[in-house]
């Protein structure tokens, strides 16, 4: 058996599971593979099983036919949208996915809205940004959190647990989502809103939806539009629901003024994206659950799925 660890960048994951207790070769492939099919497909074709990192490579209808090998397939996580489950029932692909936990996707959400809020994208320095070389010492204003608002735009298991934490802050926290009853708000300290007044009277608004139909551009150039001048706009959950030509455009106009954003179009982020070159932009390269206690409990997972359906018995399947 022929096992291939996708998109390990850190090149970490063959110290962080048990991979030798399992039957055939793995392979670790520390490089992201492209985006095209072709290379894809080329450099997976003699595997029997695959882990997929989330979402970094895609697994199309297209990309799994010019996988005549593939038996198993392996997300970290319990859901995956970049995986055509249908097309894997109809080849006879098993998919099985792994344990995770919010925890660390609420950590980094509360770190982009911090570094907005305190302009760490302009005023940290370190080693690779010196001080010097006409850097001034302090340069912008930052903005203190307590009293103002925070949205929520889908308080499930991860949005809860932000709203929680912007009460810590002293925040009203407001939210809304299309089934959210004001009884659900209150146990988590949030008021129900309409989704105008989300974004109408939210200081920082920060997105938890589930990426689905509905939720496809859900966020777009009139719900921008409400926005306060000086707002902060979150996203660490899927890039889809943003529009993010209407996001650039807005920012243009100072409504919302900043953009903390995780999650991308195209990731890896090419260089020369328009995202890349916008004021007003602070980006991180899709770390929300990247932690060694996460990677831990996927690549766990994941060795436990194989062996699993190794043995006959297939555990944690999605299709």
């Amino acid at each position: 058996m022929r096992i291939a660890v996708l998109d390990d960048y850190q090149d970490v994951a063959r110290s962080l599971a048990d991979w030798e207790s399992l039957p055939g070769q793995t392979v670790f492939f520390t490089a992201f593979l492209g985006h095209e099919d072709d290379a894809v497909t080329a450099a997976l074709r003699d595997f029997e099983v695959v882990v997929a990192m989330r979402e970094r490579t895609p697994f199309t209808a297209a990309r799994l036919a010019e996988l005549p090998n593939l038996k198993l397939l392996v997300t970290t996580g319990m859901r995956n949208a970049a995986i055509d489950l249908d097309a894997a029932r109809e080849l006879d692909i098993t998919v099985c996915g792994t344990a995770g936990s919010a925890t660390a996707a609420v950590e980094h959400t509360w770190a982009l809205i911090l570094a907005a809020a305190r302009r760490l994208d302009v005023e940290l320095f370190s080693t690779d940004r010196p001080l010097g070389a006409g850097r001034p010492w302090q340069q912008t204003l930052g903005t203190g959190l307590s009293d103002k608002t925070l949205g929520v735009y889908g308080l499930g298991k991860l949005g809860s647990q932000v709203a929680r934490i912007g009460q810590a802050f002293g925040m009203h926290v407001i939210a809304h989502s299309q089934n959210l009853t004001a009884e659900r708000a209150a146990e988590v300290g949030a008021e129900l809103v309409s989704k105008e007044e989300l974004f109408t009277r939210s200081d920082v608004l920060t997105i938890h939806l589930k990426l689905s139909g509905r939720t496809t551009g859900v966020v777009g150039e009139a719900e921008l539009a409400m926005m306060q001048p000086g707002s902060i706009l979150v996203n660490t959950s899927r890039s889809a629901i943003l529009d993010t030509d209407a996001l650039v455009s807005a920012l243009d106009t100072g409504a919302p003024s900043l953009a903390a954003l995780d999650v991308f179009d195209i990731e890896p982020l090419p260089a020369g994206d328009l995202l890349a070159h916008t004021p007003g932009v602070i980006a991180t390269p899709h770390l929300g659950y990247v932690t060694e206690d996460q990677f831990r409990i996927f690549y766990a997972g994941a060795v436990d799925d194989i062996a699993a359906w190794a043995a006959g018995t297939p555990i944690n399947a999605l299709a």
